[in-house]
């Protein structure tokens, strides 16, 4: 016997005329919005992808072992994820706008610490005090969206946030070779300093509250465990966020490999990861504007289907092309194009429907959909990437293993949802 569905299922949206913001509010424009909620939202890539070219350098000038240095990624990883189950509680009780700026004033100091620590333990400290503050803008962004807009418009702004943010990935690992063969690592994060300082600066002056205060939801412990124990019994939840954390994961599976996939398989240098991550950002580039593109032309579970044909296809090819072949250049890198175009379909549709759960709380189910992402992101970095890096092929079915975990979830929300609808009482 399933748990009963929360009050409020709502049906899959098909696209309708969305509603305009409430008129007390002083908003930028679509494309304005959407350009500093990407901006906030490349902290994280730009946090992670632009160091890892650095690693030996970081290695070297610590003495540190490799595997100290890889456990500033999983430490990262792990604080941003526990941190950010709490954003998006934090901005439905304090506001948007607020949790924000708070935010950007800890992660320039946990970048400064990190330009300046002289072991691999003060390096971890910062690290997990740049993942702790990291996180808001992603999680509050996908709240203050919902704020705003309605369904397809809605999803053509997040979809129009992650073409903007595709940037990140594919000039933070460029960037990062450039600056450690012709400075050191310290130069990376006094670089990321001078990014957070100067988007904090246009936060503070154009960024506005979307959360009115008779609209945000009291900060105590009874009302968040109702919430928090609300969202996690939910199976629908589990479900719809698991397909987002699921096929992200499939990408950070080979981010996380980069520094030894790159170098040992391929043979490539420091200034050359942009071999993985241009392909790998050009797909999520041309998956978000083609998602931009049909929203509102067909309902959400159809292009999640479009999505998930790409996904596997790519996935499909990875593995067959490795059992046959030796890594090389562009055939080991060239699926991932595909790879993260479907997923750039995918994850718009399926992030709306998710949050849609619980519209009441939108800033907490943030929180606990990018709970899911980023934990799963921190395993495969501290525990999947290791154990698969070996082997190319190892890591093409490591791939494929999760882009087909994350359609069985999806398949299994539609079954069970249907069940719902045919059966509310059970």
């Amino acid at each position: 016997m399933f748990p009963t569905p929360p009050a409020n299922l709502p049906p899959d949206p098909v696209a309708e005329v969305p509603e305009p913001p409430p008129s007390h509010m002083k908003v930028l424009s679509a494309g304005a919005l959407a350009a500093v909620l990407a901006a906030l939202s490349m902290l994280g890539p730009f946090s992670i992808d632009a160091y890892l070219p650095a690693f030996p350098n970081i290695q070297a000038t610590l003495g540190a072992t490799p595997i100290e240095v890889q456990q500033s990624l999983t430490f990262y990883m792990l604080s941003f994820a526990c941190m950010v189950l709490w954003h998006g509680a934090l901005s439905d009780a304090f506001g948007r706008r607020n949790v924000v700026l708070v935010s950007l004033v800890m992660f320039a100091i946990g970048t400064l610490g990190c330009a300046a620590a002289h072991s691999v333990h003060y390096l971890w400290a910062f690290r997990i005090l740049q993942g702790v503050s990291s996180g808001a803008g992603v999680v509050v962004g996908r709240a203050i969206i919902r704020d705003l807009y309605e369904d397809a418009a809605a999803a053509r702004l997040l979809s129009m946030v992650t073409m903007i943010f595709s940037i990140a990935p594919a000039i933070a690992p460029i960037l990062g070779g450039w600056v450690v063969t012709l400075f050191d690592w310290r130069a990376i994060f006094l670089a990321l300093l001078a990014y957070s300082v100067l988007l904090f600066i246009y936060c503070y002056r154009r960024l506005p509250e979307t959360l009115p205060k008779e609209k945000r939801q009291p900060f105590n412990p009874h009302f968040l465990l109702r919430n928090y124990t609300e969202i996690l019994r939910s199976p629908l939840f589990h479900m719809k966020s698991g397909v987002v954390a699921c096929n992200f994961a499939g990408l950070f599976l080979y981010i996380s490999s980069a520094p030894v996939f790159l170098p040992q398989h391929l043979g490539l240098g420091a200034s050359q990861f942009g071999w993985l991550f241009i392909p790998s950002v050009s797909g999520i580039f041309l998956g978000a504007l083609a998602a931009n593109r049909i929203a509102g032309k067909m309902t959400f579970s159809r292009q999640i289907g479009i999505g998930f044909c790409f996904l596997l296809a790519a996935s499909i090819f990875n593995v067959c092309y490795h059992l046959l072949l030796p890594p090389a250049l562009p055939w080991s890198v060239a699926p991932m194009f595909f790879y993260t175009f479907g997923m750039s379909v995918v994850a718009p549709a399926a992030t709306l429907l998710a949050l849609d759960l619980f519209p009441h709380i939108r800033g907490t189910v943030a929180s606990c959909q990018s709970f899911a992402t980023t934990l799963l992101g921190a395993i495969v970095a501290g525990v999947i990437a290791p154990f698969l890096s070996h082997s190319v092929l190892w890591l093409a079915a490591g791939q494929m293993a999760f882009s087909a975990s994350a359609l069985v979830l999806w398949l299994t929300s539609r079954y069970y949802r249907s069940m719902l609808l045919r059966h509310p009482g059970q």
